[in-house]
């Protein structure tokens, strides 16, 4: 479940979440009359301002443009919809489309269903040394045609928590950029993953940084806990304001066609915090407290596993960041943990590290270890 829980193992409504809420339940102004079609004027501006950076070039030179979507699902949709129709000409099918090797299995369905045929894997986690295969991904940057979609997790990559270090992003960039390849950012897990809003949107702004134009869908999702007010924004950065405007128009009439105009509630949530320098401390500090936990249960299941003597090594835990973590145990040790100790993970070895809590560290650790000692 990719979804957020405390140490007791209990899903968390943000404190600030929770006086918004009230907030707005207060203001006899709102109504419940219908939000422009590509949303709330005010959620698309701060959504796409904690992306790109107060001090972002393209925001400074207004050549930036938001969709509010549903979800980071819906930014993805609206994202793929348009560039099949108008990226490179008018009928993009047979543009391929790379997607990391594994991803998150909806990036796969959401272009195939966008109308895209030519869906291909580039190289991305390395198992043997459980870590990022960079050349390899910086190989098959080299050999995709020009122009290819590039879909690229912007922080706290889906499943294997492992991402690009900045000078890696550097190299990955420079790649793209020689090779004329289309960017299109996943940011599902901004200041969840380390704490840092200002870290976790490095690549992003990068990128733009370096000229780029470029796509970057968001997800409030995990970094206010507002997973069923399908929270989403889709950043925007072209070349000029009149490019932009001309990308909104086509946008707004693939949004009309497919869900017309957004929900409030949750961009009015999300608006509200943003936009108050008191209410977004607070946000940050119950964000803070998220990503806190969750890297402490990385740290504190590598120092057990690291003291059980578990064969191998574990470095790779506290390496890895985000909700997610590839433990690097193979089918039958998973087989083993599920049927034997009852603890549930992927066949893949990939774990919730938020399903961690100090009641049940000790059990994990031990039955990690056990099957590591007994299957191989």
């Amino acid at each position: 479940l990719a979804a957020y829980r405390t140490d007791e193992g209990q899903p968390w409504v943000l404190p600030v979440v929770k006086k918004v809420e009230q907030m707005i339940a207060n203001d006899n102004r709102l109504n419940h009359e219908y939000l422009p079609i590509l949303g709330l004027p005010e959620f698309r501006a701060n959504a796409s301002r904690i992306a790109l950076g107060d001090n972002s070039p393209a925001i400074k030179e207004n050549r930036i443009g938001s969709v509010q979507s549903l979800g980071g699902t819906g930014a993805l949709r609206i994202g793929a919809e348009f560039l099949r129709r108008w990226y490179n000409g008018n009928n993009n099918t047979a543009t391929p489309v790379y997607i990391s090797a594994p991803s998150w299995e909806n990036h796969n369905s959401v272009f195939v269903d966008a109308g895209f045929k030519d869906i291909r894997t580039y190289r991305y986690w390395d198992a043997a040394k459980r870590g990022l295969d960079l050349q390899g991904l910086l190989d098959d940057m080299e050999k995709a045609p020009e122009f290819s979609i590039f879909i690229l997790h912007a922080c706290a990559h889906n499943p294997t928590g492992t991402d690009p270090t900045p000078d890696q992003w550097k190299q990955i960039a420079a790649v793209m950029k020689r090779r004329f390849l289309f960017p299109f950012f996943d940011s599902a897990y901004q200041g969840f993953a380390s704490g840092s809003l200002d870290k976790d949107a490095w690549a992003v702004r990068y990128f733009v940084s370096e000229g780029f134009e470029l796509f970057c869908a968001q997800s409030f999702s995990k970094n206010f806990g507002l997973y069923n007010e399908r929270v989403g924004n889709l950043t925007v950065v072209g070349k000029d304001a009149d490019n932009v405007q001309r990308v909104l128009s086509q946008m707004e009439k693939i949004v009309r066609t497919t869900w017309s105009n957004p929900p409030s509630q949750g961009a009015r949530i999300v608006a509200t915090t943003l936009s108050s320098p008191q209410l977004f401390a607070e946000w940050y500090d119950n964000v803070k407290t998220m990503a806190d936990r969750v890297l402490l249960m990385r740290s504190e299941l590598r120092s057990r596993l690291e003291s059980l003597g578990t064969p191998g090594t574990w470095n790779h835990i506290t390496e890895q960041i985000g909700m997610f973590s590839f433990t690097g145990l193979n089918p039958k040790q998973v087989e083993y943990m599920i049927k034997e100790k009852h603890i549930y993970l992927m066949a893949s070895g990939r774990i919730n590290m938020c399903g961690l809590t100090t009641k049940n560290l000790d059990y994990v650790a031990k039955s990690i270890h056990e099957a590591v000692t007994k299957i191989q």
